[in-house]
């Protein structure tokens, strides 16, 4: 079991991303990146699928990364994680080399849409890595068109009525395959992602971490509202942070009296259709989809809670 941590100084005290690389200001996922790589045990090997991150951070012939680092394609990053860990497995066995950690990065798109086979494969196979999906809900570096994970009513250059569908929901999904350890998690509670970093290196194979990562480019915001908006995003139950071990579900941080989500909405452009009265329709929708979502994740928590008491009983 991983002691928490309750200090900045506890993590890592040398940066594995330099700074000096392109991302927007306020870039909620180059700020889930840094507090994700400070948590990360080492040696560390960083798998990352083209996307915001690659681009930003690997602009030839410069390199933002101080730890080995491999750019793959959209598709396939986790199929890379899974080599990688095999290769290690055979130098490690061979006494040619020391066992290293795998972190895979990727986006929505990345994650839900594209590359969603191969992270299936791997976690029925059970590669041990800690897989990270950056969410900024939208294709956002090739020019905010609408993924599986863009939220319902929400606008996107291939949504401009505003997205008529539900967003997956990616922690089910890495739970139904059994893996050992899923969660949530968003930049602005600082502890309470760091620490699920930590805790998913320590399962003996795949564990998957859902981040919160705000776009100010694609969302259309004050870049100096990142934070605030991933606080937000928690405090309207929009996304709620809770974790899944071993099958058991248990809510991190419960929102008794949560926060209007109009709240959350409103310093967004991409959701202004959403607040006139002619599209009332799909602003109640999400709003009884939000709802739905953490009745379901009550039910599931209490279901856990009953779990363990009886394993302790």
């Amino acid at each position: 079991m991983v002691k928490p941590v309750q200090r900045l100084d506890e993590l890592v005290d040398t940066e594995a991303l330099s700074p000096g690389h392109s991302a927007c200001a306020g870039c909620g996922a180059m700020i889930a990146v840094r507090q994700i790589l400070m948590a990360a045990p080492h040696p560390l090997i960083v798998v990352n699928a083209t996307g915001c991150v690659e681009v930003v951070s690997t602009q030839i012939p410069h390199t933002a990364w101080n730890i080995p680092y491999i750019h793959v394609a959209f598709e396939n990053a986790a199929a890379v994680a899974s080599g990688v860990e095999a290769a290690l497995d055979v130098l490690e066995a061979k006494g040619l080399g020391r066992r290293h950690h795998i972190l895979v990065l990727a986006g929505d798109g990345g994650t839900a849409d594209i590359g969603l086979q191969a992270l299936s494969g791997a976690f029925e196979r059970g590669h041990r890595f800690v897989y990270v999906c950056y969410d900024n809900e939208a294709y956002m570096n090739t020019g905010i068109q609408r993924s599986s994970l863009t939220p319902l009513g929400a606008w996107s250059r291939t949504t401009p009525a505003g997205k008529l569908e539900e967003k997956k929901d990616l922690v089910a999904i890495a739970t139904a395959h059994r893996i050992p350890y899923a969660a949530t998690a968003t930049i602005f509670f600082w502890k309470d992602l760091v620490n699920k970093v930590r805790k998913a290196f320590t399962f003996d194979g795949p564990s998957f971490i859902h981040v919160y990562a705000p776009c100010n480019r694609g969302w259309y915001f004050n870049p100096a509202e990142t934070v605030r908006l991933s606080k937000l995003a928690v405090e309207t139950r929009y996304f709620p942070l809770y974790e899944v071990e071993r099958g058991v579900y248990r809510i991190n941080y419960f929102v008794a009296t949560p926060k209007p989500l109009e709240m959350f909405l409103k310093p967004q452009g991409r959701f202004q259709h959403l607040l006139k009265p002619e599209n009332s329709h799909l602003m109640e929708a999400l709003k009884q989809s939000v709802d739905r979502r953490w009745e379901e994740l009550v039910v599931l928590s209490q279901r856990g809670k009953q779990a363990y008491a009886a394993m302790q009983g």
